[in-house]
């Protein structure tokens, strides 16, 4: 009978073909030729997953070369599928010019008991190898994976979504959007909120809102850089750039509004507004920045903190080529400018487009 589906094969009569394999699987469920016929089957029919995985089963459990060999083709063939498919949507990006906007593809945790399996996805999909897939999957926080055309890193997501693989994309134009106001201080905390802060354009106002608007709270550590002497190895001085400590924020999301609020340790008027504690000599910044955090925790129980920045941070200070196209609205004085000012913008204005979406 397996005569029958190669003959129905070279037809292209696929129907009669799987009439038949449906027979010989009931017959012979473990047979390696039939297996290889169904993979054949699950190829032409365009269910490439499925064909892959009985191809990759094949590999391991065949010793029939005639059997291996074809496998290892029928593998072959889905890969130029995907390369073609991959080529005509970089083709469709190029000639729509919505889909030619910057864009980002964030990786999100996954459980490192699912990493092996998702690596070969992603690897799979990305047209990469499974090392440097794993190697990419995030085990804690964000990770921004490739930055590109809209058009295509929204093909590749809903692929890795389709496929396990949790992820999310956007363009950066979204990420500009919204607005960013510097806080001063809080004048009022009752179910109106007041606070006095700074628009974009620096000009100073208050804006009126209820804690219900707040989606989230977002917090981070930026570094600190100050130039010290050192000694080297051979015992010369050195000049060096050290962490020599952190500026603390907090951004409130209220999307209502679309709009974000910035809080820092240095920036917060402390001796203004509404006491969050007792004001005493002995208070430093940190006492009256934790005690403000705290604060904001009781006005805000059921609010998500997002306080993984540090390892997204960590991922992407060397893509200037996305940090270049969005502003950090920081307002801290640094001699130099620093691209852990700007990822925390774009961590904390993701976590704001993601949250709308949802």
């Amino acid at each position: 009978m397996i005569d029958k589906v190669a003959s129905a094969f070279e037809k292209k009569d696929y129907r009669t073909a799987a009439n038949l394999l449906k027979q010989l699987l009931k017959e012979s469920p473990d047979n390696h030729q039939v297996q290889l016929y169904v993979g054949k089957l699950h190829e032409v029919s365009g269910k490439h997953e499925k064909a892959e995985k009985v191809y990759r089963q094949l590999l391991r459990d065949s010793n029939n070369n005639k059997i291996i060999t074809q496998a290892r083709l029928g593998l072959q063939r889905l890969e130029q599928a995907k390369t073609q498919l991959r080529q005509q949507v970089i083709a469709q990006t190029k000639s729509n010019p919505e889909n030619q906007e910057t864009a980002v593809l964030i990786l999100e945790p996954i459980a490192s008991e699912l990493k092996q399996e998702a690596a070969q996805k992603l690897a799979s999909i990305l047209g990469v190898d499974a090392y440097s897939a794993r190697l990419s999957l995030p085990s804690r926080g964000w990770r921004l994976y490739r930055s590109g055309a809209l058009g295509e890193l929204k093909f590749y997501g809903e692929q890795l979504s389709n496929s396990g693989i949790p992820c999310f994309w956007t363009p950066l134009t979204k990420v500009n959007e919204i607005e960013v106001f510097q806080v001063h201080y809080f004048k009022e905390f009752a179910t109106k909120v007041t606070v006095v802060c700074e628009n974009q354009d620096k000009q100073l106002g208050s804006l009126v809102f209820e804690w219900s608007e707040v989606t989230a709270q977002v917090q981070g550590l930026l570094p600190i850089f100050e130039e010290v002497v050192d000694l080297n190895a051979r015992g010369k001085l050195q000049r060096k750039t050290q962490t020599q400590d952190y500026f603390h924020f907090c951004d409130l999301h209220i999307p209502v509004r679309n709009c974000i609020l910035r809080i820092y340790d240095n920036g917060y008027k402390f001796n203004k507004g509404v006491a969050v504690s007792p004001q005493t000599s002995q208070n430093t910044i940190r006492i009256n920045w934790n005690n403000l955090l705290n604060y904001l925790k009781t006005k805000l129980p059921q609010v998500k903190i997002w306080s993984d920045f540090t390892p997204f941070a960590e991922t992407m200070l060397d893509q200037t080529d996305v940090l270049h196209q969005i502003e950090s609205h920081i307002q801290i004085f640094r001699r130099e400018k620093s691209s852990w000012d700007k990822a925390f913008g774009l961590y904390s204005s993701l976590i704001f487009v993601k949250g709308n979406r949802e």
